[in-house]
């Protein structure tokens, strides 16, 4: 498959990485990107020093619970507590494009569930457009607009979340390579 990914205008490839930052892209990777050594406190003077204290604070509305953790080690945290630390320093840099690679990664589901509908709440708030790429799809689909489902990096199937999330079938199949097309949806699976 070939093809490029344009952001903002240019293809992607053609900018540097500080550049696509600059311009609002922002990358939650599924290690969380954090520092184990740092306070919650130091995460945010690094990494959003130059969006000022009242990004912080807006980021902190989304996640109240980091408030009283500013001072404890980012190391001592628990999953879910650095996966919302993780997303709060996204969101403090007022992300044009919320790119979260495996949000759920090593988290309980019920620690999903509680983050994903922040991170719409956001989205909604801000005008922010958000590509979740994650294991668990039905939670995905439970707060996206539209999903697609891969298949060795080719889509082969998508379509608008409410339809793919009301038909689990479809969904099992297009893992499987047996995916039927339903009304709304495109399928790209080679059924030879």
């Amino acid at each position: 498959m070939q093809g490029s990914v344009c952001f903002i205008g240019p293809s992607v490839s053609t900018l540097a990485p500080q550049r696509l930052a600059r311009l609002g892209l922002v990358h939650v990777p599924e290690n969380r990107g954090i520092f184990h050594q740092l306070t919650v406190q130091e995460h945010f003077r690094l990494c959003v020093a130059n969006r000022g204290e009242q990004a912080v604070a807006q980021a902190l509305d989304y996640f109240p619970a980091l408030r009283a953790l500013q001072n404890r080690r980012t190391g001592l945290l628990s999953g879910g507590e650095q996966q919302m630390l993780a997303l709060a320093l996204a969101l403090a840099r007022s992300p044009k494009l919320l790119l979260l690679d495996e949000l759920s990664l090593g988290l309980a589901p019920v620690i999903v569930e509680r983050l994903l509908p922040v991170v719409r709440r956001f989205a909604d708030d801000h005008g922010t457009g958000v590509l979740v790429v994650e294991q668990h799809v039905h939670l995905a689909l439970e707060i996206a607009d539209r999903g697609i489902v891969l298949a060795h990096g080719d889509p082969v199937v998508e379509g608008p979340s409410q339809v793919l999330r009301n038909d689990r079938k479809l969904l099992m199949g297009s893992y499987l390579g047996e995916t039927a097309q339903l009304p709304g949806t495109t399928a790209n699976i080679d059924q030879a």
